[in-house]
Order: structure tokens, then C-alpha cells, then sequence
């Protein structure tokens, strides 16, 4: 099929059927309850189900039948969700695939990988997905989902030694995915809604610091409303990325700090949620990943109970709980993979006291004020000299103290305070 004839095409997402194994109120759905997510480190995986379970039944693996909800879309020419259906299926996943060597591929820079040639018809199937993707993902930009760009850093290893802090890109084989999922997320708290289901929903409230994202969008020429507006802030984002690349990872950092976190709220039949402002949507949750979310797993219950029109597994006041029990869980499972990363970081930089680094500030609040270097992808407290700054601003530190166990660096304000963007990009 061509890209002339394309008027409508069907997309099928399937995700594992993670509750045909982990039955509600079980031992293994309250050991996953405990633990709501799974927690992700430089040095170890922690799975939210033990590893049999989250590596290999409740996972799509290559030449395995596995039983699956699919979430099937039907996408327009402009990449906008023509129809939907859910349903429940038996699925087999029949190549085994890497998202570098896809990418690399996709985009011109490698050879196609062997595990598409051996699958007929793959070849084309992939590239007709990321000619959707790209055009999914150009819908809801337009429609005001936000552009960003944040450099995340993962340490690489020499053996027991962290050798340095390896950039980590997306590219368009996770593009794919990601695309793919948002959808999909959309589709799911529809489905439920329209069946007087009630749901966990993933939100990202109205953010409370605007007033500091139209001072910075102020600081670069753009005049952005007074009241929160995700398409024009959209459009502020676009032309940063395309007057300057090089620091709009920076930019896009500050901007998220003044969003605000997302959280989990349970939202009841004929209610409304808040919604999610850096999606530009209103109905959104999460669902495609229930072998490492609990969120995921609750939702699929739901799911599968409107599907059958069966009433809903969970009592409205535990949805309440568990949503605020999902967020805070989560929270702390960031805590402490950030915590490994500072800790990393820190071991890299304990020969570097007294040197003096370009920043960009990220948290700036009663509990302190933070800044991650330019050059280097390190996040650390401004310990002195943090009087008048704010996030977004840059400024130039001093690397003062490291306390690798804790994974405390501390900076203080250097030489160099107040300089343009311009004279930090040489």
C-alpha cells in the first residue's frame, strides 16, 4: 500500500494478558501491589513480579502464543483516530527485534536486520508503522502536545567501574512505541468511560508555575497568554528547537521542572479528570505495561470486565487508594533510581573538586535550589550563592563537595553568573 491510497489503516496493539496469570487478590497480585512498579538501576532490575512472570509468561516473547488484550485503531491520512475497538486475542509475536538496529535502519544508517528478512512482509509492515507514527505524533502536536527534548544519562560500565554517563537518545523505532502507546492509553480511558466504568487515570494538572514559563518564553522573544495554554506553548517549543538545538534539551528540562509531576487519580462515571496538559488530552491512563505498572494491571482488570460486561472488580473508594497509592510508590521508585544515578555521577566527578562547569537551574524552592551541568549531564544542589535564581536560568558553578554513598554534589556559584545563552554555547 502506498501513501497515495492511504485513506484509513487498522492498528492493532496488543499487550499481554497479565491478569490470566496474577489474579486479583492473590499472593502475587499483593506482592505486586506492594510494590506498583517496577525499579530500574544502573546496577540492578527490580522487577514489580518475580522474574518468571515479568521476563517470560506476561511477556509477548518471539514464537509464543500468548493471550492478549489488543487495542485495534483505525488512523486517518493526517494521523488522527478514526475508530477503535478493544478485544480480547491470542497473539504471536514472530520476530524478536532491538531498537538501535531498527532505528539505524528506519532512518538510513544501517542495513536491515536479519530478523526482518527472515520475517515476510515485516520489512514493509515497520516502515507503513513509522509512516503512522511520524503522522500520529504530527496530529497531536498540532492539537498542542508538547515538544520536548531531555538528555538522560545512564551510566556505562567497565566491569565493576562506571566508565562514564552514556547519553541515552530516542530514535524512530522508540518512536514507534511511544506513539503507538499514547494512543492506545487514549483509546483505553474512553473505553471504560463510555461504559460507565470507572478508571485510574494518569494526569498532568494545569501547571502552577506559568507565570515562570511566560517569564522564560519572555526571556527568548516569545510572548506566551497569561493563562495556561498548551498549543501556544507548543508553538514556543517548536521554534526553540529549530533557532537552537543545542540547548533546547536544556529549555525543555526547565519547562517540565515548572509542569509539574504526573500522578494517578481515580476518576468515577460522570466525572471529570483534570486531564493530562503535556499530552493536550483529557482522557488518558495507563495500560500497556501491566507486567511492570500495578496501575496497568488494574486497568486491564477493568478492561476485561467491560469487555465480558461484567461489574467492575474494584469498590470506587479502592481506586481512590490505590491511585494515591500508585503515585506515592512511584515516586519513591524515581527516588531512588535517581538516587543511583547521583551516586554514579558523583563517583565520575570526586577528582573534579574546584572545577567550574556551565549550569542550567532546574528546582529553585524552599527545599533548595538545583542545577545540572551543560556539558555534562550531571544534576546537583547549588549550595551557596542561590539568592535571585530561578529554573531556567544559567549561570556558571563551582563543583565544592561529593558524597558518593549519599550521592550529594554540591556546587556554589561561580564566575561567570548571568551570562547570555550565546556566550555559554562556546
Amino acid at each position: 500500500m502506498t501513501l497515495v491510497t492511504w485513506i484509513s489503516l487498522a492498528l492493532p496493539i496488543a499487550v499481554a494478558d497479565v491478569d490470566s496469570l496474577v489474579k486479583n487478590g492473590s499472593a502475587i497480585d499483593e506482592h505486586a501491589r506492594h510494590n506498583t512498579t517496577s525499579v530500574y538501576t544502573v546496577a540492578r532490575i527490580f522487577p514489580m513480579l518475580p522474574e518468571l512472570l515479568s521476563t517470560n509468561l506476561t511477556s509477548l516473547n518471539f514464537n509464543e502464543d500468548r493471550l492478549s488484550i489488543v487495542v485495534e485503531m483505525l488512523i486517518g491520512a493526517d494521523g488522527s483516530l478514526q475508530d477503535s475497538e478493544i478485544y480480547r486475542a491470542r497473539v504471536r509475536n514472530h520476530a524478536k527485534l532491538a531498537y538501535n538496529s531498527v532505528a539505524a535502519w528506519l532512518e538510513g544508517k544501517g542495513t536491515m536486520p536479519e530478523a526482518i528478512a527472515a520475517a515476510n512482509g515485516l520489512d514493509e509492515n515497520l516502515r507503513m508503522q513509522d509512516r503512522i507514527a511520524q503522522r500520529m505524533k504530527n496530529f497531536r502536536h498540532v492539537h498542542g502536545a508538547l515538544s520536548f527534548e531531555t538528555i538522560e544519562a545512564r551510566p556505562r560500565l567497565d566491569g565493576d567501574y562506571i566508565r562514564e554517563l552514556e547519553v541515552y537518545k530516542k530514535n524512530r523505532a522508540t518512536d514507534i512505541i511511544e506513539d503507538f502507546m499514547i494512543a492506545a492509553n487514549g483509546v483505553t480511558a474512553r473505553y471504560l468511560s463510555s461504559r460507565k466504568f470507572p478508571s485510574i487515570r494518569r494526569v498532568v494538572r494545569i501547571p502552577k508555575r506559568w507565570e515562570r514559563i511566560v517569564e522564560i518564553a519572555g526571556e527568548h522573544g516569545f510572548r506566551l497568554p497569561e493563562n495556561p495554554d498548551s498549543k501556544a506553548l507548543e508553538e514556543f517549543l517548536i521554534n526553540e528547537k529549530a533557532a537552537d538545538p543545542l540547548r533546547f534539551p536544556d529549555l525543555s528540562l526547565a519547562v517540565i521542572k515548572l509542569l509539574g509531576p504526573g500522578e494517578y487519580i481515580s476518576e468515577l462515571p460522570g466525572e471529570t479528570a483534570p486531564g493530562h496538559f503535556g499530552l493536550a488530552v483529557r482522557d488518558y491512563t495507563h495500560s500497556t505495561a501491566p507486567n511492570r505498572r500495578y496501575t496497568d494491571l488494574i486497568t486491564q482488570r477493568l478492561l476485561k470486565a467491560a469487555i465480558e460486561q461484567r461489574s467492575s472488580p474494584y469498590r470506587n473508594d479502592e481506586l481512590d487508594v490505590l491511585a494515591k497509592h500508585c503515585t506515592e510508590k512511584e515516586d519513591a521508585a524515581n527516588k531512588v533510581e535517581r538516587q543511583v544515578g547521583k551516586s554514579a555521577a558523583a563517583l565520575l566527578l570526586e577528582s573534579r573538586i574546584g572545577e567550574q562547569f556551565d549550569s542550567i537551574v532546574t528546582g529553585a524552592s524552599s527545599k533548595g535550589t538545583w542545577v545540572r551541568l551543560v556539558k555534562m549531564p550531571v544534576e546537583g544542589r547549588l549550595a551557596h550563592g542561590f539568592e535571585g535564581i530561578d529554573v531556567g536560568d544559567r549561570i556558571r558553578v563551582e563543583l565544592i563537595s561529593i558524597d558518593v554513598e549519599r550521592g550529594y554534589i554540591d556546587f556554589r556559584k561561580g564566575e561567570g553568573y548571568g551570562q547570555s545563552a550565546d556566550s555559554l554555547r562556546k
